[in-house]
């Protein structure tokens, strides 16, 4: 639960040596404009749907923080693909958010979601259909900082975007 008291969730708490060292190298990596997305998805992709999610289900160093594979497909191209993203999950909802590392603009997905939002995605072995759609303000105020907690670096991912306000999409069960 989060504490009114530390308005930097995530700092100043104890995480591990491998926490420290992802976390770390993810925002030197960042803070030079190194973005590995498109590079290691696809070994990411492969492993998750080999291993049925036993592997790449985590973040490493952050057993809190899940992985889900999101289908999607592209907005102007009609191609399928598939981006293993950091999730959080509350009752029937599940929530991801688009912050590309902060990155100056919106990951593709995003904008595959927005203009094809029925997709399914894979969470370990499972595959469930949903639809997406953008959380309003006041879900985002609600949802943002557990984003933080689960992964302290989003506060980061936010600062370095500028003026760009990461959006959070919220995933809901499709029939």
């Amino acid at each position: 639960m989060r504490d009114p008291n530390n308005p930097d969730p995530g700092r100043g708490t104890k995480r591990s040596l491998l926490a420290r060292l992802v976390e770390s190298c993810s925002q030197f990596a960042n803070k030079r404009g190194i973005y590995l997305g498109r590079k290691s998805t696809k070994l990411h992709v492969a492993l998750y749907r080999r291993t049925k999610g036993r592997l790449g289900n985590r973040m490493p160093g952050w057993p809190d923080t899940r992985i889900l594979l999101l289908d999607h497909v592209g907005a102007r191209t009609g191609t399928h693909r598939t981006s293993p993203l950091m999730f959080h999950a509350e009752g029937d909802i599940i929530a991801i958010a688009a912050s590309k590392a902060g990155q100056p603009t919106h990951p593709a997905w995003f904008h595959n979601l927005k203009a094809n939002p029925d997709t399914t995605i894979q969470i370990g072995d499972r595959t469930h259909p949903v639809r997406a759609r953008v959380a309003d303000d006041a879900e985002r105020n609600l949802l943002w900082p557990r984003f933080i907690e689960l992964f302290p670096s989003y506060d980061f991912y936010q600062r370095r975007a500028g003026d760009r306000k990461i959006p959070i999409v919220i995933l809901t069960p499709r029939t």
